[in-house]
């Protein structure tokens, strides 16, 4: 496993649609683990290939909760319900912070990593991060849908 490169503000790559996987095999076994560490060390809740340079439809996501990651493959958001304005940051916006409307709830469909198509009924921040790193997928950022005025930026730690 290894820690990857993340894609920031600017770089062209977060603006491209990504490719539907074809093929679960060992290098695609080797991003999500690669992905799942990068998003760990970056405490990150969600993680979408194309912010590690990757144009593959492919996402993990953590709670850190007792379920561990979840990976997603070829994510497909297939039923929203409800709206609310939540906070919403992103690895590839360091230190920005906005409000951004997101359904409350999500029906997704998507492979997992050992090839078995499965539906996903979620709530809250997982219907939140699911939205959010499939926007990465298509080229979306949240920056993109922010309610107006709301960005702040932090300063950093240290």
């Amino acid at each position: 496993m290894a820690i990857r490169k993340l894609r920031y503000e600017g770089d062209e790559i977060l603006k491209k649609k990504s490719r539907e996987v074809e093929v679960i095999d060992e290098k695609l076994q080797t991003l999500i683990d690669d992905m799942i560490e990068t998003m760990h060390k970056y405490n990150g809740v969600g993680l979408a290939a194309v912010q590690v340079g990757i144009l593959k439809r492919v996402v993990t996501i953590d709670l850190y909760d007792d379920n561990g990651p979840i990976v997603l493959i070829n994510p497909v958001i297939i039923k929203t319900k409800g709206a609310e304005e939540v906070d919403e940051g992103c690895l590839s916006f360091p230190n920005q912070f906005a409000k951004v409307v997101r359904p409350t709830e999500v029906v997704a469909e998507y492979t997992d990593r050992e090839g078995k198509r499965m539906r996903v009924k979620a709530k809250d921040l997982l219907a939140q991060a699911i939205c959010h790193e499939v926007d990465h997928l298509n080229g979306e950022v949240f920056v993109d849908k922010i309610v107006p005025g709301t960005l702040e930026y932090l300063e950093p730690e240290g």
